[in-house]
């Protein structure tokens, strides 16, 4: 799967597409490939602070549980509701899936993380393929 290049990603695995000062996460195909069915998603509160490289949430997929890694700080401003009935739209679509947007205390957060080539890049070297 190509990775959207619109998009800058973490060696966590999660994605982030800015829009102004709005960042909209989710998390790669890669890691909804490594997790399996995705059965449920934990996500902070709208007005919750979230910060770069911290936790901010967790997917539980039928295989184990993952924690979800905030690629910026700032303050989530939305969240996905659709996942609390249909988790799996992760599994599905991933890159089309958002989990949580966040309006960025930092934007040069964003500049810091990696493009799409790095990110393929990057799981090359940690898959071996």
């Amino acid at each position: 799967m190509a990775y959207p290049t619109k998009y800058r990603y973490t060696k966590e695995h999660e994605w982030i597409e800015l829009d102004g000062q709005i960042g909209t996460i989710g998390i790669t195909d890669y890691a909804q490939n490594s997790l399996g069915d995705i059965v449920y998603v934990d996500v902070p509160k709208v007005g919750d602070a979230v910060t770069a490289n911290q936790t901010f949430g967790s997917v539980e997929s039928v295989k184990a549980v993952s924690d979800l890694y905030s690629p910026v700080s700032g303050t989530v401003t939305a969240t996905n509701d659709e996942l609390k009935n249909s988790p799996d739209k992760i599994n599905e679509a991933p890159h089309e899936t958002w989990i949580i947007k966040v309006e960025l205390s930092d934007p040069s957060e964003f500049e810091k993380l990696l493009d799409a080539a790095a990110y393929e890049a990057f799981i090359a070297e940690e898959t071996g393929h």
